[in-house]
């Protein structure tokens, strides 16, 4: 073999050396590069979800809530508690709204509290800014009825109106329907219970009556309301129906008092929702002796 075809055969094979080495190099970037890069529908099992917006937090709020009502009336219309084996009181007012209802809910936001409020239709012509200020607030509204009648002395028709009319009140300004009801008085019949069961109303009752209508002074609403304070307990306070402004100054000492005990305050739904009232409890009977 003469030199000159040696050393070609030596060049020859250098290069296809070459070319092999450059080859396994490009394979083996390309290998790094893929391995370095997710998959994508690798990516997409772990990419983080967005956290909700505050809407969308509320309206998951609300319909909790809703749920929490419609499994109390799954089996029974009316209650005058929670139950007992957790932590929650719900604070409630009714009469109003009325010319302190806007302070009261001033004090509850400075309290950091939320509270229902069982409201009469006809006041909303007058003091509509107050159940506004609830709305905002993320209170909760209750049926009060239209003009507050003893509703075991009226018709089926006329009970129905007086349910409903309040309720279109509350929607026209802007609240949700309430699913709530308090009967004024603590008045109502059978006739009521099919009217509630036809506008899918519970009718919320109480376990402890504070009497602030009565203007006993703030020492003594506070008494009653913390001495009948138990798990599950529905305390009856009101913002409307005249002066309100000792249930304004007895509402820091009741929050602190409840929490100083454990006690957390909360609205009805919430409290339906984490405590309800066990089954089987009879029916609450007509309060107004009528």
């Amino acid at each position: 073999m003469t030199p000159d075809r040696v050393y070609r055969r030596r060049r020859t094979g250098a290069g296809v050396l070459a070319i092999v080495l450059l080859a396994a190099l490009i394979s083996a970037l390309g290998a790094h590069t893929s391995s370095s890069k997710p998959h994508p529908a690798s990516a997409k099992l772990h990419r983080t979800a967005p956290a909700p917006t505050p809407a969308q937090r509320a309206a998951a709020a609300v319909r909790a809530e809703e749920a929490a009502i419609d499994s109390v009336l799954a089996y029974t219309p009316a209650i005058t508690s929670g139950g007992s084996r957790g932590n929650k009181v719900a604070l409630t007012f009714d009469d109003g709204p009325g010319p302190y209802t806007q302070r009261l809910v001033a004090t509850l936001d400075k309290l950091h509290v939320h509270a229902t409020f069982f409201a009469i239709g006809e006041q909303e012509q007058y003091f509509s800014p107050g159940t506004i200020a609830e709305i905002d607030s993320g209170d909760v509204v209750g049926d009060h009825t239209e003009t507050h009648p003893m509703m075991a002395s009226l018709s089926p028709h006329e009970q129905y109106e007086e349910l409903f009319d309040q309720m279109t009140r509350i929607e026209a300004i802007g609240g949700k329907r309430p699913r709530l009801f308090r009967p004024p008085y603590g008045s109502f019949d059978a006739t009521t219970f099919r009217e509630l069961h036809h506008l899918r109303l519970l009718m919320v009752l109480w376990s402890v009556d504070t009497s602030d209508y009565t203007l006993p002074g703030v020492g003594a609403i506070v008494h009653t309301a913390l001495a009948g304070a138990k798990p599950g307990a529905i305390i009856l306070l009101h913002d409307g129906g005249g002066n309100r402004s000792e249930t304004i100054a007895a509402l820091p000492a009741i929050v602190m008092g409840l929490r100083k005990g454990g006690l957390q305050p909360v609205t009805v739904p919430q409290l339906l929702e984490s405590d309800p009232p066990p089954h089987g409890l009879p029916l609450p009977t007509n309060l107004s002796g009528d």
